[in-house]
C-alpha cells in the first residue's frame, strides 16, 4: 500500500521534527565536549567505557561496535585519548593480543561535568523530544506509517 501524498507530507514533517531536536541535542552535545577541550568523539569514548555494562571487559573490539567505528579508528581514538590522559589501556592477561580500557581519574572528572551538563540540557528539551517521538510513535502505529519507517 502506498501513503497518500498527504500521509507522506506529515510523516515527513513529523520525521523532520524529530531529526531537528535529536540534532540539537547532538549539536548541544558536540559544543561542551569541545568547550572541556574534548573531541567530541572522545567524549563518547568515554561515556561507552565508563558506561559499560558491570562485568564487561571493555576492549578496542567493544568501543569500536559501540561507537560505530572501526577497528583502526577506534585504535586513533584510543591512543590520542590515552596521550591526553583520558583513558587507560592494559594489556588482558589471559589475551596478550587484547587490550582493557578504562577510564582514568582525569577522564572521570571531565566526564563527571559533562553528564552533568548533558542531563540539566536533557531535562530542559525532553518535553520537546518526546513530543517529538510520540508523534513519529503515533504515525508509525498507522499500517500505511509503519511500511515507510
Amino acid at each position: 500500500m502506498n501513503l497518500s501524498h498527504e500521509q507522506s507530507d506529515q510523516l515527513i514533517a513529523t520525521l523532520a521534527e524529530f531529526r531537528f531536536e535529536l540534532r540539537q541535542f547532538l549539536q548541544f552535545s558536540e559544543t561542551a565536549a569541545l568547550d572541556a577541550k574534548l573531541h567530541p568523539q572522545q567524549h563518547q569514548l568515554l561515556l561507552q567505557v565508563a558506561g559499560a555494562p558491570e562485568g564487561t571487559q571493555v576492549t578496542i573490539a567493544y568501543a569500536a561496535g559501540r561507537l560505530g567505528l572501526k577497528h583502526n579508528s577506534t585504535v586513533e581514538l584510543v591512543d590520542r585519548s590515552e596521550r591526553e590522559d583520558l583513558i587507560e589501556r592494559t594489556i588482558d592477561k589471559d589475551d596478550k593480543r587484547r587490550a582493557i580500557l578504562r577510564v582514568s581519574r582525569k577522564g572521570r572528572q571531565v566526564l563527571h561535568k559533562l553528564s552533568d551538563d548533558h542531563a540539566r540540557e536533557l531535562n530542559e528539551m525532553a518535553p520537546r523530544l518526546m513530543r517529538a517521538l510520540k508523534r513519529v510513535q503515533l504515525h508509525s502505529r498507522s499500517p500505511l506509517a509503519a511500511e515507510v519507517l
